[in-house]
C-alpha cells in the first residue's frame, strides 16, 4: 500500500489546525458572486476531494459554518479570526480553501469557473505593478 498524502493547515490566529489525508481531485478558482463576497477578493481558490479525509487537530470548537439559504454555497471559518477553513459538502465532497494550507500542494489550478461573473476590474490585473512587500 502506498503512502497517503498528508496536508496540514490552520487559521490566521492559530487556534484551529487540521490535517487532510489523501489527494485532491481538482483545484478551482471560482469567480461566482458568492465566492467574491466570501473572500472579499476576485475569486476563491478551493481544492476538492471525493476521497480525502479531514481531521481537526485543534480548535474544532472554534469552527463554524454558513450555508447561503437556497443554494449549495457553504463556507466554514474560524469564529475567532474569520479565516476560511475546510468543509465537508453533500455526498462527502471535501472543500479546502487553498490559502489555509500550511504545506505545499503539488496540484496546479484545474480551471477558472463561473468566469462570466468575474469582477470588471479583474481584467486589468496583468497591467498592475507588482511589489515583493508593501510599497513605500
Amino acid at each position: 500500500m502506498g503512502l497517503v498524502t498528508k496536508h496540514y493547515g490552520s487559521c490566521l490566529c492559530g487556534i484551529v489546525s487540521f490535517e487532510v489525508n489523501g489527494d485532491f481531485d481538482s483545484f478551482y478558482l471560482c469567480h461566482c458572486q458568492h465566492c467574491q463576497k466570501d473572500t472579499g477578493a476576485a475569486h476563491a481558490a478551493n481544492l476538492f476531494s471525493q476521497s480525502a479525509s479531514l481531521s481537526w487537530q485543534s480548535g474544532a470548537d472554534a469552527v463554524t459554518s454558513f450555508t447561503l439559504p437556497g443554494t449549495r454555497h457553504n463556507k466554514s471559518f474560524c469564529k475567532l479570526c474569520g479565516s476560511a477553513l475546510p468543509s465537508t459538502q453533500a455526498a462527502g465532497l471535501l472543500v479546502v480553501p487553498a490559502g489555509c494550507l500550511d504545506t505545499e500542494i503539488s496540484i496546479s489550478p484545474t480551471a477558472h469557473i463561473f468566469s462570466a461573473s468575474k469582477a470588471a476590474w479583474e481584467c486589468e490585473l496583468g497591467e498592475v505593478p507588482e511589489f515583493d512587500g508593501l510599497p513605500e
